[in-house]
């Protein structure tokens, strides 16, 4: 055995509905603005960009039904809702009509941002990751393996209604994200995807608990402590 200079950090994994096994993650991608109304509300043409993509490091997942604190840094929280796409074959420039076959599963998800944070990035034209890839900001549910028909999505907080679409209102299916991701990076199982939320962000404050839904997955739920 390779001898460490100190221990390894445990794999990160996610819940599997109706399985004892659990789902190790390897990496997280996710797409910016997919639904038209978001698009828009953040000053954006819905249609004139092709998919676009930023990263989320694995280690910032939380699971459904925590408390995690108001994150440092940041004056402007915001809740993100979005189903979750779940990896489960490698692939690499992987047409759109084979992609679906290396759907392992499904979630409900959460992209929390630093709003503020991703909006001087924008002024300044730097990266974003410190508005989209920090500690705890990334909430998923239970991954369901198999299909997913179209469904709602919503989005509420302490049960007052935030966000609410259909999956079939994306810009780019899940097919079309994975085959575009693809011809960046090589995919393999454990990569999640989140393919992108509805219009409707806002903000999160201490105290509330923020519920992402999405019919037939388990929900992505999370308190700001």
């Amino acid at each position: 055995m390779v001898a460490l200079v100190f221990p390894a950090l445990p794999t990160v994994t996610l819940a599997v509905t109706g399985r004892p096994e659990r789902f190790p993650v390897r990496r997280i991608f996710c797409v910016g603005r997919n639904y038209a109304e978001h698009a828009r509300e953040m000053g954006a043409d819905p249609e004139a960009e092709p998919p676009f993509f930023f990263t989320k490091p694995a280690d910032a997942v939380v699971e459904s039904g925590s408390r995690i604190p108001y994150p440092p840094a940041t004056a402007n929280l915001h809740h993100e809702g979005e189903l979750v796409v779940a990896i489960g074959k490698s692939g690499a420039m992987v047409a759109e009509s084979d992609a679906e076959a290396m759907i392992w599963g499904h979630a409900a998800g959460n992209d929390l941002t630093r709003r503020d944070l991703q909006a001087e990035a924008k002024a300044t034209r730097r990266p974003w990751d410190m508005a989209k890839g920090f500690d705890k900001s990334a909430v998923v549910g239970a991954i369901r393996p198999g299909p997913l028909p179209d469904a709602a999505l919503r989005c509420t907080v302490n049960g007052a209604p935030r966000q609410e679409a259909r999956l079939s209102d994306m810009i780019w299916t899940p097919a079309a994200i994975i085959s575009a991701l693809s011809r960046m990076v090589s995919l393999s199982p454990g990569d999640l995807i989140f393919t992108g939320t509805p219009a409707g962000v806002g903000p999160l404050n201490r105290g509330d608990t923020c519920k992402v839904e999405i019919d037939g997955l388990q929900s992505a739920t999370v308190t700001i402590a």
